[in-house]
């Protein structure tokens, strides 16, 4: 697989603070499922627990996190991402900066997690910073929401994404190893991975705004997307005439303990 250049990592990292609104009204959240395994992997609750949250973008794991009872802080660098934070959850406090230079102080953390961003960091930098504002035995959870591939309608979709953008499908890698080395090619954390399903039921024009707000759609351009979304649009209601779709996730999820 053809790697990003710098360049063009750091403009999709950025291109969401200009689907901000987008983003936080249509992007899917995360089941009570996920914050039972973090809690059994980590081997203690997150209720009482200090946790930050990096890379919290509009604040949908972090509203959970809270909800949990953990005392929450957010770590955000984006400036139309935090705009939506503040909106959805004025009561949390969060801090501009990134998983390579966190604002944070050593020892401080119960638990350290990233949903849908530690790879928008450099490991090199997010894993000493994430072993020295954890405590010994805090815990750092990493997840994300993907696809299901064995849902029909969602592998056909993946291969239409690949062709009209010309990018490389991404392929679940097989084995619990595997997946910790993507997270941390230094091998200095010891990752447990765990697999969690879900699914929810939106409209046709909810998936499509959801599938929108990702990266690969905001840096090729309005046309482009545009075009993709017209055609699926016929496809997925070709494919669910009465406009409703069930997408259906596997969150995929690490944790590590640190030292």
């Amino acid at each position: 697989m053809t790697q990003p250049t710098p360049t063009h990592h750091t403009t999709r990292a950025h291109s969401f603070n200009s689907a901000a609104a987008q983003y936080a009204a249509n992007r899917p959240s995360y089941p009570t499922a996920l914050l039972d395994a973090i809690e059994d992997l980590a081997g203690h609750p997150l209720t009482g627990a200090r946790v930050a949250d990096i890379g919290a973008g509009t604040g949908i794991a972090t509203a959970l996190l809270h909800a949990r009872g953990a005392d929450v802080i957010a770590v955000e660098p984006g400036d139309g991402m935090a705009e939506q934070f503040r909106h959805a959850l004025p009561d949390v406090p969060i801090v501009r900066g990134d998983g390579n230079h966190l604002p944070l102080a050593d020892a401080s953390l119960d638990f350290l997690t990233y949903a849908q961003s530690w790879h928008w960091t450099d490991p090199a930098h997010s894993v000493p910073e994430a072993l020295r504002v954890l405590r010994p035995g805090g815990a750092l959870a990493l997840w994300w929401n993907t696809g299901a591939l064995d849902v029909p309608w969602i592998d056909a979709q993946t291969d239409r994404i690949q062709h009209h953008f010309g990018v490389d499908r991404v392929v679940r890698r097989n084995g619990d190893a595997a997946f910790a080395a993507v997270a941390d090619t230094s091998g200095r954390l010891d990752f447990t991975h765990r697999r969690v399903r879900w699914s929810r039921h939106v409209f046709v024009d909810t998936h499509l705004a959801n599938i929108s707000s990702h990266s690969i759609f905001l840096v090729h351009g309005e046309e482009s997307t545009a075009a993709f979304l017209a055609e699926e649009r016929r496809h997925l209601l070709t494919a669910f005439p009465d406009g409703t779709i069930e997408e259906t996730y596997d969150v995929e999820l690490l944790v590590a303990i640190a030292p």
